[in-house]
């Protein structure tokens, strides 16, 4: 199984080059001049979304520099120990919506310091894969096509985001 799986996975890059440029010619696209119009395109996009990905770095690192986040940590740590989750968690709860680069940091500092085994590294091992980074996201994403006022989207992502801390903490109580 293990061999089929190497294989699979090795295989898998080259094999979808062969179709898309089989598809290419059996539906007789110039599949080079639609390569190089698509990578235009992107590299055009790249520019049109460059400052709103500055200003989102920027504001993590001002979030960061001026201790704004170790309040907010501090501020919550009662009200998120009552709801059942590990304080130890924090960081990563409050990182994570802001900075997908942030979050491996905090995530790694967890599991150096509490270990991945324990209650505490489950718990943020599940939690880094359920939760998104809305900020940046909607950064990208928004900058992209050019929307400008964000309306119901940022409250509806944050009660997501709540959602799956609350989930990763109750399955990793119902499983560890």
């Amino acid at each position: 199984m293990i061999k089929i799986l190497t294989f699979l996975s090795v295989a898998t890059i080259p094999m979808m080059i062969t179709i898309i440029l089989v598809h290419g010619l059996i539906k007789k696209v110039n599949v080079y001049d639609a390569f190089v119009e698509g990578a235009g395109e992107g590299f055009k996009t790249a520019v049109k979304i460059m400052p709103y990905l500055i200003a989102i770095f920027l504001a993590i690192g001002l979030m960061r520099k001026s201790g704004a986040m170790d309040f907010i940590i501090q501020a919550m740590t009662v009200p998120m120990t009552y709801i059942g989750i590990p304080p130890e968690v924090l960081p990563l709860v409050v990182m994570r919506p802001i900075s997908g680069s942030g979050s491996l940091a905090v995530l790694q500092d967890i599991l150096t310091y509490y270990g991945p085994d324990t209650f505490v590294g489950r718990v943020a091992s599940t939690m880094m894969g359920s939760a998104e980074t809305i900020f940046y996201t909607m950064a990208v994403y928004f900058g992209a096509v050019g929307i400008k006022h964000s309306r119901h989207t940022v409250p509806a992502a944050l009660i997501s985001h709540f959602a799956a801390v609350i989930a990763s903490v109750f399955i990793c109580n119902r499983l560890f």
